[in-house]
């Protein structure tokens, strides 16, 4: 049943994390003060793709990018979902 699951890709999301803030010029200190974490680990593990922010985390990404969730994750799609018979 799972194969027809759409699943997230973490290490594609964390380099688009990591792509975004680049393009917003943000540092990862600069992340870290929005979400006022006293480590900047969680961020790390989120651009090497080992962690997924939480649902909350990821509304303030999205609103600090300025971009929609969904331009956010990178989502994995089985061909079966892709091209229904």
């Amino acid at each position: 049943m799972n194969c027809f699951m759409p699943v997230i890709d973490t290490a594609a999301t964390g380099k688009n994390i990591q792509r975004l803030r680049k393009l917003r010029n943000l540092s990862v200190k600069d992340l870290q003060t929005v979400f006022g974490f006293e480590t900047p680990q969680a961020i790390y593990k989120w651009q090497h793709g080992t962690a997924l922010p939480s649902v909350d985390n990821l509304v303030v990404l999205a609103a600090v990018f300025q971009v929609g969730v969904d331009e956010i994750l990178i989502v994995k799609y089985p061909q079966a979902m892709k091209n229904p018979a």
